[in-house]
């Protein structure tokens, strides 16, 4: 199951959130680093998604992965504060490479990826996960955000 973990880390937050940002700043000569605070954004998101791949790993035993998800419901570490915080913490990595290298197109992407990431959230994984979780899910949604704040 660890190289199933690893394969996933690699293949999608690894390309969303690396390989693209990197050859864009490549391919468009942005280089070198423009804000400072970007640096921390992409520090927070990093730390913040290998917290949740371990706890999807540890805890639920399984990966981020479509394809080997978590057999346990994850509700320790960051989910404790929110529903999504791997999504959070990709977002973050993306505001941080835009903000370090100052790339308006890198922002924009990171805006697409939230909003997608969001629609992924509304219309597949919160019914999946209630199908195979059942009360312990709908226990866990009324307790903790689906992002950091409540709506509605």
């Amino acid at each position: 199951m660890l190289i199933r973990a690893l394969v996933a880390f690699l293949v999608l937050p690894g390309v969303v959130a690396i390989a693209v940002p990197m050859m864009w700043l490549w391919s468009s000569h942005h280089t070198e680093l423009v804000h400072p605070l970007g640096v921390v954004l992409l520090v927070v998101g990093f730390a913040g998604l290998s917290w949740c791949v371990r706890d999807f790993y540890v805890s639920g035993k399984g990966t981020l992965a479509p394809w080997a998800p978590p057999t346990r419901l994850v509700i320790v570490g960051l989910y404790r504060y929110t529903r999504n915080p791997m999504y959070v913490s990709v977002t973050l990595i993306l505001l941080g490479w835009a903000v370090s290298f100052g790339v308006r197109g890198l922002f924009v992407y990171a805006i697409c990826v939230a909003v997608a990431f969001h629609l992924r959230v509304l219309l597949n994984e919160e019914s999946f996960l209630a199908r195979t979780h059942g009360d312990q899910w709908r226990d866990y949604a009324s307790r903790v955000p689906r992002w950091f704040w409540r709506s509605g």
